[in-house]
Parts: C-alpha cells; structure tokens; sequence
C-alpha cells in the first residue's frame, strides 16, 4: 500500500496538497510545482480538467510524479467518461502504479471552456466509488471476470462543511462511506466554528477527514468564491484582513497566515489538511511552518 493510505489507516495526521495540469503539453512547470512541497506533503492530488477547462490529463501528471517519487492522487471526474472509460482508466492507473484515487461527479460543462461539449455523467461519485469496489473484487460493472490479481485502490471523496443545509452533505458522505470511500477531502473552510461542528457529526462516519484549505490570494477572490462557489463561505472579517494591508496581502502573507490560523484552530479535530494553492505551491512550507506542522 502507499505512505498515504498506511499513515491514514494508522490515525497519522496526513498532509496533502494539490497541483493542476497544464492547458499544452509543457509540463515541467507542473511538475516544479510539486517539488515545491515534495519533503512537507504526503501525496499530491492532481486535479481532472479542473472546472471543466480543458487540460492535460490527471492520469499522465500522475504517471510522471510517480517518477519522480512523489506520491499522487488522481482525482477522476464523472463529467467526461462513461462507464467503459472510467473502469478502463481506473485499471490504468494501477498499472501505471497509482492507487489513490479521489472520486468525483465534477463540475458542468456549461462552467469551463467548452460549453457546448456533451455531458456524460453516466456515473456519479457514489456509482465511481461502487465501481472501485467491483474492480477491486476482479470484475468489472458487466460481471465480467478479470485477468490476474484484482486491482488494489484507495478510494476518497469529497465533502462540503460549510454546505446550507448541512444535512444533505451528511447524507451524501454516508453514502459515500457505504459505497467504498476510505478518506474524505473538504471543500474550502474558513469557519473554524462551523468546522468543527461538522465533525461532531461526521465523525459518527468513521472515516478520516482532512480539512480542505484554499489559500485567499485577496479579497476579490474571496468575494468571487462566496458568490460562485457552491458550499465556500468567507466570513466578511477575513474579507475585511485581505483588505487591511494591500501589500501584505499581495505578497501573500495575508493567505498564508489565515490559512495557518484555520489549520491551527481545526487541526485536533481531524486527521489531515489538503491544501490547495491555486499556483501559489511555494507557500504551502510556510503555511504548514505557521501551522505548527
């Protein structure tokens, strides 16, 4: 099994962060981008044609992490595939030695660049994770019998806290637990309070939880996200930090130091933190340093 899953299994605090594939084949700067958090993080998760914008591959940055010893996680959206590609790129996975896997429905395509692209959504996340669990016991969804030893994964999912009302999402992770979901990621938080209450009834789940944590670059940011980003809610004090010093703020001091605060006010209550940086890789060292991690 990977560090990842072995650390998670043992109760370990994981670190986690992410990096997003190119939009072209030039992916050196991709991959630099991890290096940046190679020795802080445990695995990487490498987004899948984030926000329905065309890019490089999940699979093939994993394949190239894998290289350079850092561990991946795919993410792998339901958007774009039907049942036939998401069992066929699964099983590339493994062979390629990727076994964590994040299951996704994913955005619309009405949100990326190219809305007039056909949906697929064959599966949801539920179904992807129900999917993970038949490959892993050596068939596949037409019953079908595998060649050779079944496929080992390590399935996640996602959950959103800070999501009004909260019981559907509480609804939505059991489900997710039943249908084969070994840890959970989060949307943004920012609200240490509301967090916490959250795990009070996630916990009841049984499976880790890391807290996810988007790094605010300024308050347009955080303005945008409030308005655009189902279940992210900045509360108007942050808003109100990210405009207090512009310079400080720009330089990035501002969302190192708000993401470090929310980390160190959550961190005894889950078993990890999943940064993602939105390109900002260079600073998750100092966000974990500030964190106490």
């Amino acid at each position: 099994m990977s560090a990842f899953s072995d650390k998670l299994q043992a109760g370990d605090f994981v670190v986690s962060s992410e990096i997003g594939p190119p939009k072209g084949v030039h992916v050196e700067h991709c991959l630099d981008d991890a290096e940046h958090m190679r020795d802080r993080v445990t695995a990487i998760n490498v987004t899948d044609i984030q926000s329905a914008v065309m890019r490089v591959g999940s699979l093939a940055i994993c394949h190239l992490l894998t290289h350079r010893g850092i561990e991946p996680i795919l993410q792998m959206v339901c958007r774009d595939r039907n049942q036939l590609a998401l069992q066929s790129d699964l099983l590339s996975a493994v062979a390629l030695g990727v076994e964590n896997v994040l299951c996704l429905t994913g955005d619309h395509n009405v949100l990326g660049d190219h809305k007039e692209s056909m949906p697929v959504f064959d599966l949801d996340s539920v179904g992807l994770l129900e999917t993970v669990q038949i490959l892993m016991g050596g068939h596949d969804l037409a019953g079908n019998e595998l060649e050779g030893e079944p496929p080992t994964f390590f399935p996640g999912a996602v959950v959103t806290p800070a999501g009004d009302p909260l019981e559907p999402q509480l609804i939505k992770m059991e489900k997710k637990v039943n249908a084969g979901a070994r840890f959970f990621q989060t949307q943004a938080v920012y609200d240490s309070a509301q967090f916490h209450e959250f795990m009070k009834q996630a916990e009841t789940f049984g499976a880790p939880v890391l807290l996810g944590i988007v790094v605010l670059k300024n308050a347009g940011m955080a303005n945008y996200m409030n308005k655009f980003v189902a279940g992210v809610s900045v509360p108007q004090e942050l808003i109100d930090e990210l405009k207090a010093d512009p310079e400080k703020t720009k330089s990035g001091q501002t969302g190192v130091e708000i993401a470090a605060r929310t980390i160190r006010e959550c961190k005894d209550c889950c078993q990890g933190v999943h940064i993602m940086p939105l390109g900002w890789d260079d600073k998750v060292p100092a966000i974990l340093d500030l964190a106490g991690l």
